[in-house]
């Protein structure tokens, strides 16, 4: 029971016709739902942001996927996604929900973004995640999902700085691929030790 499974973000904005919809996005749910099997612990996370957040272009009265400076870093503005309650923000119906230990929900505080399942993007606000992982005795964790370059890729990162094992299964998720961001989210990952599988 030490090696949890974590299923980032896989909700209808992020499949193609979704909101801010990856790239095959959907095709990787059949996959997912095969290896919650060899788990003993399964985990979501839940993009669940309220109108009008901080990270949404149309807040900011600015262009889809252009940049701002925020109190935290750099910030992606993002079409308006995963609203609280929204069609959106569910789960794809494809996904089996019911093999969840937990459905962690992130990104509501309206004035920061919140990629990773274990930070905020401030890189110090923690959603309890760690806590959870810990008391549960898991030290081993595996990350699939989307988007490969944003939220599983921070999520990557973070857990691996708290001393996790960490892998994530490349097969079983989709990248957005934003100026980059592919190569060298790989790269960081793999700079800090987690397994490319």
């Amino acid at each position: 029971m030490t090696h949890a499974l974590i299923v980032i973000d896989v909700q209808k904005d992020f499949c193609p016709g979704g909101a801010l919809a990856v790239a095959e996005g959907d095709q990787i749910v059949l996959g997912i739902n095969a290896a919650m099997n060899d788990f003993g612990v399964v985990i979501l996370t839940q993009d669940w942001h309220p109108a009008g957040h901080s990270s949404f272009a149309s807040t900011h009265g600015a262009t889809e996927m252009s940049m701002i400076d925020m109190p935290y870093g750099p910030q992606v503005l993002w079409p308006d996604h995963c609203i609280q309650g929204s069609l959106g923000a569910q789960f794809h119906p494809d996904l089996t929900v019911d093999r969840a230990d937990l459905i962690l929900r992130k990104g509501h505080n309206p004035a920061i973004d919140s990629y990773s399942a274990f930070f905020e993007n401030d890189h110090t606000t923690p959603t309890g995640l760690e806590g959870y992982l810990r008391t549960r005795g898991i030290s081993q964790i595996t990350l699939v999902g989307l988007a490969l370059d944003f939220c599983v890729a921070y999520s990557a990162l973070d857990a691996a700085k708290l001393g996790f094992d960490v892998t994530v299964q490349l097969d079983l998720c989709r990248a957005i691929d934003l100026n980059g961001s592919l190569a060298l989210a790989k790269a960081d990952m793999q700079a800090a030790g987690v397994t490319l599988a």
